[in-house]
């Protein structure tokens, strides 16, 4: 993908409940053992709350993954080649399916045996990851923001290796002047620093909807633009572009497509 060019050929297609193979609820314990979840909140997944939300990259076997493991493929050679950690994900509106791109990006990110991958929900206004995962969020990112908790008391491993999630209970007062704030540029840093094989995927608010995300995106070291097809118009997507013209844009995604027939080849 072009660094500076929607990608036209990363097209995902709107995914469904049904279509994903049932699975057992997530828990791992002898695969979690190879990694340091002392000081992490562990909470096992239910499979059909994922489902109904349409999270299908937890499972592999799930004939819809191989999307989101493209895309993975896609973003971490771009991301590898220029040395960059932090990947924000954002689109033009509401309703074009960031956040669900986001999840199933970095749940297929955690299956890659070579990295760890960790979500956190920036959506300060509309926050959604947490909930799409089902998580009982007692402390998130809203306590670390209040000086109510350190950063290992809201974080949380949903029973996947490899991954991590900073979710945000609810909307956060004041979100833009959140996010610019010096304690939110040092936790981006931390984040992106505390482990070299991490890839920091956050969630970002619409860029037309408010100026939360292009507040925050230059501490970022790059970009996906979630189009939604039929919602978003051309105009649009030209004004994303234009605010998006100094950054590490690595391309598009043109997600609720029409669903495409493929063999294995």
């Amino acid at each position: 993908m072009d660094r500076r060019t929607p990608a036209t050929g990363s097209n995902l297609h709107p995914v469904t409940a049904s279509a994903a193979q049932p699975a057992p609820v997530l828990q791992q314990p002898e695969a979690l053992g190879q990694f340091d979840y002392v000081n992490t909140t562990v909470v096992p997944l239910r499979a059909e709350h994922l489902e109904r939300h349409r999270i299908v990259a937890y499972n592999k076997n799930s004939n819809m993954s191989w999307a989101f493991d493209l895309l993975r493929t896609q973003v971490l050679q771009t991301m590898e080649e220029n040395g960059w950690r932090t990947l924000a994900i954002t689109s033009p509106t509401p309703e074009a399916g960031k956040t669900v791109l986001a999840i199933n990006l970095a749940m297929s990110i955690a299956h890659h045996t070579t990295k760890t991958a960790l979500l956190v929900d920036f959506d300060l206004r509309r926050p959604r990851v947490g909930s799409s995962l089902g998580l009982p969020m007692g402390k998130a990112l809203n306590e670390y923001l209040n000086n109510q908790a350190g950063l290992e008391e809201v974080l949380v491993n949903p029973t996947l290796p490899r991954f991590v999630v900073l979710p945000t209970r609810e909307p956060v007062p004041l979100s833009t002047e959140v996010l610019s704030s010096p304690k939110v540029n040092n936790l981006i840093h931390d984040l992106r620093e505390r482990y070299e094989s991490r890839i920091c995927i956050f969630d970002l608010p619409p860029l037309l909807s408010s100026d939360d995300a292009i507040t925050v995106l230059p501490k970022f070291d790059c970009v996906l633009l979630v189009v939604a097809n039929g919602n978003n118009s051309k105009k649009e997507i030209e004004d994303c572009l234009y605010h998006l013209a100094t950054a590490n844009l690595i391309g598009a995604v043109l997600n609720k497509a029409e669903a495409q027939t493929r063999s294995y080849y």
